[in-house]
């Protein structure tokens, strides 16, 4: 197995006497889909959060690229290549999906938004967008206004928006939140077409789409990782059916 792209060793996180991450420790290697799973309260998000520097962890270290980016803020991990999407939606309703996934480029390049309208004509921030556009099967959506798209274009259209900042690694939190059967499908081969080019940590309920979609998965129950594996490793594990595979989950 080749070197881990993200390493995550001991991490920990309490709210009060709540512990949402204890001593978690899971690798992600280079162009893995790694989804991870878990019921209510699990506390996959709390791990997206210390991830992604916007929540710091207690105790334990995180290791992206073969350096260790415990205590770095989100900006500079978002620089080194971590790009994350959101349960809800921040995209601009009033803007074209194009201008979107332009402002996204603009942002991660460290650019003043105050420039931005008359940075709307310049190639060096529409190229990129539209191939990230393109990514995501809304190429030849790139004009309509975000306010006109449906829900599920609006789930592709942010992953165009963390894709525009070349990620080494995207963090896909419920990219099929509120979607019906047929945006999911079209989500899981949008996803499954980024995996020869992409290193992918997917935080998901829909168990038809996590078992579909990853190489490896791993079960999170009140912030410990009780398994990793294989789909068919996952399924055949009667800790994993006993602890979420044979009830609902919920947020967490």
């Amino acid at each position: 197995m080749t070197e881990a792209l993200l390493t995550i060793e001991g991490l920990c996180k309490s709210f009060g006497g709540i512990v949402a991450t204890d001593h978690l420790s899971l690798d992600i290697q280079p162009n893995e889909i790694h989804a991870l799973i878990g019921p209510n309260g699990a506390g996959k998000t709390t791990l997206i959060a210390q991830l992604t520097g916007a929540l710091r962890s207690d105790h334990g270290r995180v290791r992206f690229d073969g350096r260790d980016i415990t205590q770095l803020p989100a900006w500079r991990r978002s620089h080194l290549g971590l790009a994350r999407s959101f349960q809800i939606t921040s995209i601009f309703l009033d803007m074209s999906a194009l201008d979107n996934v332009a402002l996204a480029v603009q942002a991660h390049a460290g650019h003043s938004f105050r420039f931005w309208l008359p940075a709307r004509g310049d190639d060096r921030l529409r190229a990129p967008a539209m191939r990230a556009l393109e990514k995501v099967n809304l190429g030849d959506r790139a004009d309509v206004p975000a306010a006109n798209m449906s829900h599920g274009e609006h789930r592709q259209l942010e992953i165009a928006m963390a894709l525009a900042t070349s990620p080494r690694m995207l963090l896909l939190d419920e990219p099929m939140a509120g979607m019906g059967p047929e945006e999911s499908v079209r989500m899981v081969e949008i996803i499954r077409g980024l995996r020869d080019e992409q290193t992918i940590f997917l935080v998901e309920h829909d168990m038809d789409a996590v078992f579909a979609l990853a190489d490896r998965i791993t079960v999170l129950v009140y912030g410990c990782g009780i398994a990793t594996g294989t789909p068919a490793e996952i399924r055949a594990n009667a800790d994993v059916r006993e602890a979420y595979l044979g009830e609902e989950g919920g947020d967490g």
